[in-house]
């Protein structure tokens, strides 16, 4: 059928298709073609909208909405969407009048809706009001794993590790293919030093499901720390490929910033050095590709207690023997240990590498390295 043709919800429809395969251009090119046809169709243009918004042309996308709105004030899609947009510019308050404007319309036992806007405000870093709407989907949906998802993730920014924790596994519970939570979970548990349980959880994932290098990254440390695994183990090609995938993929400092530890309430990264420790962590991934015997280090401590293993596997196994360990990540642990020693010996060690860190550790004689 030509396009000439199509009705403006046929437009739509294929646009939308377009749209959910990642042709933007193409979408967008559809529906301003069906615009020129049925200048007043609202559904065109709520789906101009949302091109625009995901194009990150928020200008346009805002006036875009406006314009449908102008169509019909009712339209609940083209209310979200414009919601959705606003908070882009900060308008706060007015966003959320017009998501509780849909709600009062009746709009909120709409699932995907109620998501949409608890996902927009989550992003945003509006947590509470995220909380708001994740619950309201629950209360209407308690079988929506996405949502007890979601409540999770709020919570756990929130500072509420418990809740997050309890949501993570009712939400597996209702979809133990819900790699996202699981991902999630496995890093919730890995911050709080329950290494087993958080490799459970990541082994149960496959490669493709991951989009953060960091979960990989301490899955590959797992499992050759707690199995013993040479890095030329086919138990661990595929999650050492996935991660040169991953890593390849890295734009800049903002980009791992925002994924590396958790984050507080606030917004701000708990503690920035373990960026440093991360890029060198994924400096390391390519000598694993028959390079283990070059990467291989054997350090001793005063105590005579022997790690064997790469720079920051080493860090690991002796963050995992300190007693005033209280699950901190490896950033943490060394940023803590540099300071015990500045503080004791006026000697200020490195922490924001793993290789930097053993080798002033040995030069202050609180380590030898013999490999």
């Amino acid at each position: 059928m030509s396009d000439s043709f199509l009705s403006s919800d046929e437009y739509a429809e294929k646009a939308h298709q377009l749209y959910n395969t990642g042709f933007f251009d193409d979408a967008t090119e559809l529906v301003l073609d069906g615009l020129a046809i049925y200048p007043t169709s609202v559904e065109l243009h709520v789906a101009l909208g949302y091109l625009r918004l995901a194009r990150e042309e928020y200008a346009w996308a805002r006036g875009t909405f406006e314009a449908a709105l102008s169509l019909d004030p009712m339209d609940e899609d083209a209310l979200v969407g414009l919601g959705e947009t606003i908070l882009k510019f900060g308008e706060i308050e007015k966003s959320l009048g017009l998501f509780e404007k849909v709600v009062s319309y009746g709009f909120d036992d709409d699932h995907d809706l109620m998501l949409q806007i608890a996902r927009a405000l989550f992003r945003e870093n509006q947590l509470l009001e995220a909380n708001v709407y994740f619950s309201k989907v629950v209360v209407a949906h308690p079988q929506s794993s996405e949502a007890r998802a979601g409540l999770a993730y709020t919570a756990h920014r929130l500072g509420d590790e418990a809740e997050a924790l309890k949501a993570l596994r009712i939400a597996l519970e209702l979809d133990e293919d819900h790699f996202e939570a699981r991902v999630y979970l496995g890093n919730v548990l890995y911050d709080r030093g329950e290494y087993e349980a958080s490799l459970y959880h990541y082994e149960r994932t496959h490669p493709e499901n991951h989009f953060d290098e960091l979960a990989v990254w301490r899955l590959i440390e797992l499992k050759k720390s707690i199995y013993h695994l040479h890095d030329s183990n086919p138990d661990l090609s595929k999650w050492i490929s996935r991660l040169t995938e991953l890593a390849d993929e890295v734009d800049g400092v903002d980009q791992i910033l925002a994924e590396v530890e958790s984050t507080r309430p606030d917004g701000t990264v708990s503690d920035p050095r373990q960026l440093d420790l991360f890029g060198a962590l994924l400096t390391e991934l390519f000598s694993m590709r028959g390079q283990a015997s070059a990467e291989s280090h054997k350090v001793k401590t005063p105590q005579g207690k022997v790690y064997t293993g790469t720079w920051a596997e080493i860090v690991l196994l002796m963050s995992r023997d300190d007693p005033e360990r209280t699950g901190e990540s490896l950033g943490e642990f060394m940023a803590r240990f540099a300071r015990l020693n500045e503080d004791e010996n006026g000697v200020v060690i490195p922490a924001t590498d793993a290789a930097s860190f053993i080798q002033a550790c040995a030069a202050e004689g609180l380590l030898v390295i013999l490999r």
